[in-house]
């Protein structure tokens, strides 16, 4: 016997209960939605109203049965569903039909995981690796039914997106406890091993995975483990370019609807040579992908026309994003979890109380604007890194950029050292001719007085040249006589005084 506590008519009452089992709470979960589904397949079709956001439908189904409930040998259960048209909309979106749905929710068992996590919450997986199924808690699933119009105008506007994407809201009532239920897609395929696990926020106030998660054959690290074991993982310039553009976008939308503490779950896998070409996973989720922008490489925003690509059947990337750490190839998957914690009071408090005894812009609790500047700054500049287009390129292609450039340099050199040359002769040209602006367009027509004081330092000029080459030929010497081809001013008008400037080289 255990003690929960149950809402009934919006007051709190504990009751004493047998916990039902796990594989009572399964088939429970099964039956239920697959009920709820079939159900809302007699309804016709038709645009989301406000209201539907708000609507609430509940059926009891009793293990013997009813008139409109087929009988299970699971205990009586009492099943509510939550926006069931809006949760059918945005199934269309994503392309899940409901025969799909079914088959992927009630054709197997649901697997059980672990939860690496602090919460209190059951995961659950179909069997296709399709969709996952959460347990929430009241104040989760509250507000999840509060954001729903807002989550339905952002999908409609941008339905390639990191966001979880909610495909049901359901709550069970079983032996007096009330298990509330969210389907999801699920971000790691378990058709591909997952050679490292992270559970990323940005903070680094106690985010070390702990020695419990790290005994675990498959562990979830955090942050600083993160910067312990990786030195950041590189993608190529527009891949890198896309999916800072998706987390920017999908940042600001959690900022709008005043989300934090949400956190990027990234796994990934180290390709090996040896299982390049062979079959990695299941079949299934190879060959039959029913659901629209449900990998990784299909979420971010890429260039183009938004058009989805069809899945490729001999495609064994699974959708994973290709990235590089150092000499390794991997495959990247990842996306936004935990979004569904808002800055209430009970966070306010939190944040206050932590930053009381350790630095308040390092804990995982903040403000969302500061939480969302942090997470983009952390994945921006120490999770993920941009290849520089020098460094991924192939030797061979090395050699020729620099042939290339060779060519090219060449061909700028030759014509500058052609014109000077060219000076250099006008240059002694001019020493032997008066300056005359027909013959020098570039140059500005001067008062006479300054043409005065121009011609009495060129005949200084051609004196001073006559003396040197008497004296150069007087001392064998074979050095060459270089004069600039600008003419200094003198400092006064007239000046017989002025100063010259005469190299040698």
């Amino acid at each position: 016997m255990a003690t929960t506590t149950t809402e009934s008519g919006g007051t709190s009452v504990s009751k004493d209960y047998k916990k039902p089992t796990a594989a009572a709470l399964k088939g429970a979960i099964q039956l239920g939605i697959g009920y709820a589904v079939g159900n809302l397949t007699s309804k016709p079709d038709r645009d989301v109203l406000m209201q539907d956001f708000y609507m609430v439908e509940s059926v009891f189904l009793p293990s013997e049965g009813s008139n409109m409930t087929p009988a299970h040998h699971f205990p009586d259960f009492r099943l509510k569903t939550y926006a069931p048209l809006a949760f059918r909309y945005f199934r269309e979106l994503f392309g899940i039909k409901a025969d799909d749905y079914l088959y992927s929710i009630c054709n197997e068992p649901l697997i059980e995981l672990s939860n690496p996590g602090a919460s209190s919450s059951w995961f659950y997986l179909t069997s296709d690796d399709e969709f996952i199924i959460k347990t929430v808690q009241h104040k989760e699933a509250e507000f999840l039914q509060k954001l729903l119009p807002g989550y339905y105008m952002n999908l409609n506007q941008n339905p390639r997106t990191l966001l979880p994407k909610f495909y049901g809201l359901y709550c069970i009532q079983c032996a007096g406890v009330n298990i509330r239920l969210v389907v999801m897609n699920n971000v790691l395929p378990r058709a591909l091993k997952m050679h490292y696990k992270y559970d990323l926020k940005g903070s680094t106030y106690k985010r070390h995975a702990s020695r419990k998660e790290r005994a675990k054959s498959s562990p979830t690290f955090k942050d600083l483990d993160f910067q312990e074991m990786l030195e950041g993982l590189h993608f190529d310039g527009d891949t890198y370019s896309a999916l800072m553009k998706t987390l920017q976008r999908d940042c600001r939308v959690l900022e709008s609807f005043k989300i934090m503490d949400y956190s990027l779950l990234l796994g990934v896998h180290v390709l090996d040579k040896s299982l390049e070409r062979g079959a990695r996973g299941d079949s299934k989720r190879l060959n039959s992908q029913r659901v629209l922008y449900s990998t990784a490489l299909e979420s971010i925003q890429g260039e183009g026309d938004g058009k989805v690509a069809e899945p490729v059947a001999d495609d064994n990337t699974m959708g994973g994003i290709p990235a590089k750490h150092k000499d390794e190839k991997l495959l990247i998957f990842l996306g936004i979890i935990d979004i569904l914690q808002s800055y209430r009071l009970i966070k306010k408090m939190e944040h206050s109380w932590k930053a009381l005894v350790h630095d308040g812009d390092t804990v995982s609790v903040h403000r969302p604007g500061f939480y969302a500047d942090r997470f983009l700054n952390f994945m921006g500049g120490t999770v993920f890194k941009k290849i520089h287009p020098l460094r991924g390129a192939s030797s061979k292609r090395k050699r020729s950029s620099i042939h290339a450039m060779r060519s090219a340099s060449q061909e700028v050199l030759s014509p500058q050292k052609e014109e000077k040359d060219e000076r250099k002769a006008q240059s002694m040209e001019c020493l032997d001719r008066p300056l005359s602006s027909s013959k020098h367009p570039d140059l500005v027509t001067l008062p006479k007085s300054i043409k005065q004081a121009v011609s009495f330092s060129s005949s200084a000029l051609q004196t001073i040249k006559k003396d040197l080459e008497e004296h150069l030929e007087n001392s064998a010497s074979c050095m060459t006589v270089a004069l600039d081809d600008t003419v200094p001013f003198p400092p006064t008008q007239g000046s017989p005084d002025s100063v010259h400037d005469v190299y040698l080289k």
